[in-house]
């Protein structure tokens, strides 16, 4: 079996991109992939499509296995263009008998591409598709990440179509997570999670438990992002039990940005004080690390010690942008505080406590404000706020 089978008669055909950095926002020093898969049966079936930059390799790799001509159905699990921008030119070349979406998907579909006269066939969760040898069972998952999202499971493979759900930003040649560092997989993983759905938690525990309801014997996950998952299915579904569930581990982060250095200054005599408690701490400077890396440690962190300089009334622009952020991706259960050096008036402070109660992040500090360049007296003050932190922490899981 090539490393392209995921069983046989049924093959992945996607693109990887190896130079891809950045994926509206979140950064993808590890490129991606856009994967889309060939089931070979009575109706040839293709579930997805890739970027459009990728068509060629798209239909390379299907022709490495069959005419494109041949395929009978086109299964669009997701419309989001990384996965459907290739759709109009897959149409034409292979004119399918059916183009299967989801009530929503054919919406979004048209509002893409304005053509009301492809073949749709518009299916719910619960509904099934014989293509011969086998069947497809389809269940929606709206908002997972895009009204339309939708899985398709393979009940004689046990092979769960998952679209954006349980997916990497991972370029490699390998295809499957048992061919590659397992660690490494579930940091992309993990990545992937903070900053495209983790907002959608409550969503994802409905949908992990809707799964186990339907008692599917789920034998390989295949996202449509990175490696497909044949031996550590359990491992991911447990993580995103724990991340949707908002689990924190006993970790403080430290963010900060920092005009003069003042509030670095700050920051790492706050973090000195938390790890005289014995916290793990994590100091963050925005200057040199990405928002997106660093929304993949606030998913595993209880609390977020925040600070900024004052600049023209408000935040330094890195710090503002980072909130906004965070705030879209709507973290919960963590505890928050807010930090920073001024000159003559320190609102950013306060702008700091304002977002973080917006966030509905537990404010556990009313916020330290320190004029200029803090000397040995006020550092001990900040050390002493980590302490407070530090302990207000441990106290959390020990209740």
């Amino acid at each position: 079996m090539s490393n392209t089978e995921l069983a046989k008669g049924i093959y992945w055909v996607g693109a990887i991109d190896w130079d891809v950095r950045d994926f509206h926002g979140y950064s993808t020093y590890k490129g991606t992939t856009y994967n889309a898969f060939l089931i070979v049966d009575k109706k040839v079936t293709l579930f997805d499509t890739v970027k459009r930059s990728h068509l060629n390799e798209l239909l390379d790799n299907i022709r490495a296995i069959i005419d494109p001509a041949k395929i009978d159905y086109l299964v669009v699990n997701h419309v989001e263009m990384d996965h459907s921008g290739s759709l109009p030119a897959m149409m034409d070349i292979i004119k399918p008998e059916k183009l299967f979406c989801s009530p929503m998907g054919q919406k979004a579909i048209v509002e893409h591409f304005h053509r009301e006269d492809w073949p749709y066939e518009v299916v719910k969760s619960g509904s099934e598709v014989s293509l011969g040898k086998r069947t497809i069972q389809f269940l929606e998952t709206r908002m997972l990440h895009w009204p339309d999202s939708m899985f398709s499971y393979i009940k004689e493979d046990g092979i769960l179509f998952s679209s954006d759900a349980f997916g990497q930003h991972y370029a490699t040649s390998e295809r499957f997570d048992d061919e590659v560092d397992i660690s490494e997989v579930m940091q992309e993983s993990s990545k992937y999670y903070a900053n495209i759905l983790y907002l959608f938690s409550p969503l994802i525990r409905k949908l992990l438990a809707s799964v186990k309801e339907m008692n599917l014997d789920i034998k390989m996950i295949a996202p449509d992002h990175g490696v497909i998952w044949r031996t550590h299915q359990n491992k991911i579904l447990e993580a995103y039990d724990k991340w949707s569930r908002n689990e924190s581990d006993k970790k403080v982060l430290v963010i900060y940005d920092s005009m003069w250095h003042s509030t670095e200054k700050m920051a790492h005599a706050i973090g000195a004080g938390l790890k005289e408690t014995g916290i793990s701490t994590r100091m963050i400077n925005l200057k040199v690390h990405h928002r997106s890396d660093v929304m993949t440690q606030v998913l595993g962190a209880k609390a977020v010690v925040v600070g900024c300089s004052t600049l023209n009334n408000g935040l330094l622009p890195r710090m503002a942008g980072f909130l906004m952020y965070m705030r879209g991706l709507k973290p919960t259960n963590k505890f928050g505080a807010a930090f920073g050096s001024f000159g003559w008036s320190g609102e950013a402070v306060g702008l700091i406590n304002a977002a973080l109660e917006e966030m509905k992040i537990d404010v556990i500090e009313n916020g330290l404000r320190l004029k200029y360049v803090p000397d040995d007296r006020k550092l001990e003050e900040c050390k002493e706020m980590g302490r407070r932190i530090g302990k207000r922490v441990i106290e959390s899981f020990n209740s």
